[in-house]
C-alpha cells in the first residue's frame, strides 16, 4: 500500500475537497426505498449517486425513479445515469441513445460508464463517447467504471476513474499505480464489498493512502453466481450511519 506524494492541486472533479461517497447504483426504488431515502438525509457526504433503472434508462420514464432522482436533485445531490459499455462491445449509437433518455427523462448530471475498457487501443473509442456525452449535458460529470487501473491516458477522458471495484480481501493488499500520483484524490473512486465493520477504519486509511477521494464500502459480499460488479452495492451497508459519521459531518437526526 504505497503512500504517494502528490504535486499540484487541480480543481476538484467531484465538487468536494474531502473524502465522500459515490453510490454505484442501489436497487430500484421500489425494492430499496430505505436506501434511496437515506441518500437525501442531511449530513451525508455524497459526491454522486448512480441511477440504474433497468440495466440502463429502461424503455420509458419510470415514475418511481423520477421521484427518487428528483428528491436527490432537490437536495443538491448529483445523479448519474448508468451506461454499460460491456468492455467496449456495445455500439456507440446505442450508448448515446440511452444517455439521451437519461438526460431527457431523469435530468441526470452525468454518467457512470460501467465496465469501461482499460487498454490503450480502446481509448479513442472511449474518448469519442465521453466527448459526445460532455456535449449532450454541456459539461456533466463523467466517471469511467474500470474497476482496476487502466492505461494512464484514460485519466484525460473523464472527470473520475473507478480504479478499484472488488472484495475487501483483495483491496487490503492492493497496490496503486504510480501514475495516479500525478492527479489529485478527487479524480479516483474505490468500491469495496465485504468490508467487516471492524476494518472500516483500515479501509478508509487505504483509500486515503492510495489517493481515492470517492469511496463506497459495504459489509455485503458478492453472492455466488451474481452478475456484474455492482450487485453487492445495491443495498445499504449495515454500518451506514457509522461510516457516514466517520468520514463526514455526521448524520442529522
Amino acid at each position: 500500500m504505497p503512500h504517494l506524494t502528490r504535486t499540484g492541486s487541480p480543481l476538484s472533479a467531484t465538487g468536494a475537497e474531502s473524502l465522500g461517497f459515490g453510490v454505484p447504483g442501489y436497487a430500484h426504488p421500489l425494492l430499496a426505498p430505505v436506501e434511496w431515502a437515506e441518500l437525501a438525509r442531511p449530513g451525508t457526504p455524497l459526491h454522486w449517486v448512480v441511477l440504474n433503472v433497468a440495466d440502463g434508462p429502461g424503455d420509458r420514464p419510470d415514475l418511481h425513479c423520477l421521484e427518487a432522482a428528483g428528491r436527490l436533485a432537490n437536495a443538491g445531490v448529483r445523479v448519474l445515469g448508468h451506461l454499460d459499455l460491456a468492455h467496449g462491445a456495445r455500439p456507440f449509437g446505442e450508448l448515446v441513445r440511452e444517455a439521451q433518455c437519461f438526460a431527457d427523462w431523469y435530468r441526470v448530471g452525468g454518467f457512470l460508464l460501467d465496465r469501461c475498457p482499460v487498454e490503450r487501443a480502446d481509448l479513442p473509442q472511449v474518448r469519442r463517447l465521453t466527448a459526445t456525452l460532455d456535449g449532450l449535458l454541456d459539461g456533466g460529470h463523467l466517471v469511467l467504471g474500470h474497476g482496476t487501473h487502466p492505461y494512464p491516458g484514460y485519466a484525460e477522458a473523464a472527470d473520475q476513474l473507478v480504479t478499484f471495484s472488488g472484495a475487501w480481501a483483495d483491496y487490503r493488499w492492493s497496490q496503486v499505480a504510480e501514475w495516479t500520483a500525478h492527479y489529485p484524490p478527487e479524480r479516483f473512486a474505490h468500491f469495496v464489498h465485504g468490508v467487516p465493520r471492524m476494518h472500516l477504519e483500515e479501509a478508509t486509511r487505504i483509500a486515503r493512502w492510495q489517493g481515492a477521494g470517492t469511496i463506497f464500502f459495504t459489509d455485503r459480499g458478492h453472492p455466488a453466481g451474481g452478475k456484474g460488479h455492482t450487485h453487492p452495492f445495491e443495498a445499504l451497508p449495515g454500518y451506514w450511519d457509522e461510516i457516514v459519521s466517520q468520514i463526514g459531518p455526521g448524520v442529522s437526526e
